[in-house]
C-alpha cells in the first residue's frame, strides 16, 4: 500500500515539475519581449532580462510616429476595418454554407464536399501572385481587394463548422416544423442560439488570419503609400526597410508586437466565456418548445 502511495505521489510531483518547465518554455519568450519593449536601447542588442530603466518612451514614439516614417497608428486602423469587416464576412459565409451542407439535400453536394475537401488541402500562398494580378486589373490594391479576399476564401472552411451542425439532432427541427416553424426560423431561433460556440470560433480565426497577417497584405500594399499599410506588413518593413533600421527601431519594433498582441488576448479571454456558456447551454437548454413562438 505505501507502495503505490508512493509511486503516485512521484507520478504526481513529475507530472507538476513537467508542467511547470513546460509553463516556463512558454511563458519566457512573452515576458521577454513585454519587458524588452520598456527598455531604451537603440543597438538592437538586449543583453539583460528586466531593464535597467523602464521607461515608456518606445510606445510614446511609435504612437506619436515621431520620426515620421512610421505611421503605427494608420496601419492599426487599417487593420482594425479590414480585420472587422472580414470577421462579420466570412463568419456569415461559413455558418450559413456550414447549416446548408448539413442539413440540405441537393444534387451534386456530395461531389462538391469533396472537391471542397481537395481545394483546401492546396496552400493559400499559391493563389496569391494571381490574386495581385487580378485585384490589380481592377484597382483594387487596397484594403478594400484584402477584405474581398479574405472573406471570399472563407468559404473553403466550413467543415468544422458543418460537422459541429452535424452534431445537432435533426428531431430538434422536425420537433420545431411540427409547430409551424420554417426553414428560416428553425436556423435563427434553434440552430444559431445552439450554435454559440462554433460560431465564436469562426469569428476568432476570421479575425485572426487579416489581423497577423504579413504576407499577402505585403504583395497587395507593398507598392502604396506607407499610410495604407497592415500592422503587420508595417512593423516588418519598420525593422527591414533599410540598413541598421533593425537596430534602430528595434525596441519600438517590440513595443509595437506587443500593442497588436493585446486585442487579439483580450478578444480570446472575452469570448471564451461565451464558448464555455454556449457550450453548457446548448447542452442544458436542449429545446423548449414553450419558450418558442412561431405561429
Amino acid at each position: 500500500m505505501k507502495s503505490y502511495a508512493h509511486q503516485r505521489l512521484l507520478s504526481l510531483v513529475g507530472r507538476y515539475a513537467l508542467l511547470i518547465f513546460l509553463a516556463i518554455v512558454w511563458l519566457f519568450p512573452i515576458v521577454w519581449i513585454v519587458l524588452v519593449s520598456f527598455t531604451k536601447n537603440s543597438t538592437g542588442f538586449v543583453d539583460t532580462i528586466i531593464p535597467d530603466n523602464f521607461t515608456i518612451d518606445n510606445y510614446v514614439s511609435l504612437l506619436k510616429n515621431e520620426n515620421g516614417v512610421f505611421p503605427f497608428v494608420n496601419w492599426l486602423v487599417n487593420t482594425l476595418i479590414a480585420s472587422v469587416l472580414s470577421t462579420v464576412i466570412s463568419t456569415l459565409i461559413i455558418i450559413m454554407m456550414s447549416y446548408v451542407l448539413s442539413r440540405l439535400k441537393f444534387a451534386f453536394r456530395k461531389p462538391f464536399l469533396q472537391i471542397a475537401l481537395v481545394l483546401g488541402m492546396f496552400p493559400g500562398f499559391m493563389s496569391m501572385i494571381a490574386l495581385y494580378y487580378i485585384l490589380k486589373s481592377f484597382n483594387m490594391l487596397s484594403i478594400g481587394g484584402l477584405v474581398m479576399v479574405y472573406a471570399g476564401g472563407a468559404g473553403l472552411g466550413f467543415y468544422i463548422a458543418k460537422g459541429f451542425f452535424d452534431t445537432i439532432p435533426p428531431s430538434i427541427d422536425e420537433a420545431a416544423k411540427i409547430d409551424g416553424a420554417n426553414k428560416w426560423q428553425v436556423f435563427t431561433n434553434i440552430t444559431l442560439p445552439l450554435s454559440k460556440p462554433i460560431i465564436v470560433y469562426t469569428a476568432l480565426m476570421a479575425f485572426i488570419a487579416p489581423w497577423t497577417d504579413f504576407i499577402f497584405s505585403g504583395i497587395i500594399l507593398g507598392n502604396n503609400d506607407s499610410k495604407s499599410f497592415t500592422i503587420a506588413y508595417g512593423l516588418y518593413t519598420m525593422v527591414f526597410n533599410s540598413k541598421g533600421s533593425a537596430t534602430t527601431y528595434f525596441t519600438q519594433f517590440i513595443a509595437g508586437c506587443v500593442i497588436i498582441a493585446i486585442p487579439i488576448t483580450l478578444l480570446f479571454i472575452f469570448m471564451q466565456k461565451f464558448y464555455v456558456n454556449g457550450i453548457t447551454a446548448g447542452a442544458d437548454t436542449g429545446y423548449n418548445r414553450e419558450s418558442l413562438s412561431f405561429m
